[in-house]
């Protein structure tokens, strides 16, 4: 498994941008699926994008295509989720996560977490 820290969450208008980063311990980060999940309070935790090992494959939720990507550093073991265009309703808790298999979904089939990181999207 991995260790994941996630960080670059905050306070920002609507239309604006943040960009989380989610630094991965371990040598085996390299052969993991990366995906974000987010969690608003009284709601379900949501893949909001996820990326292959290679980053041949990427996956958005439709809330958030063409404001969010995600891309990998596998140099630097860091996984990023850029957000632009930004809508009260990102508000949520960020969090990364690892998976060893490619196409997936649920956060059951994430193995390993971070502890997440606040986004908030003031109106």
């Amino acid at each position: 498994q991995v260790q994941l820290v996630e960080s670059g969450g905050g306070l920002v208008q609507t239309g604006g941008s943040l960009r989380l980063s989610c630094a991965a311990s371990g040598r085996t980060f390299v052969s993991y699926t990366m995906g974000w999940f987010r969690q608003a309070p009284g709601k379900e935790r949501d893949l909001v994008a996820r990326i292959n090992w290679r980053s041949s494959t990427t996956y958005y939720a439709d809330s958030v295509k063409g404001r969010f990507t995600v891309s990998r550093d596998n140099a630097k073991n860091t996984v990023y989720l850029q957000m632009s265009s930004l809508k009260p309703e990102d508000t949520a808790v960020y969090y990364c996560a690892a998976s060893p298999s490619t196409y997936v979904y649920r956060s059951s089939d994430f193995s390993s977490w971070g502890q997440g990181t606040q986004v908030t999207v003031s109106s």
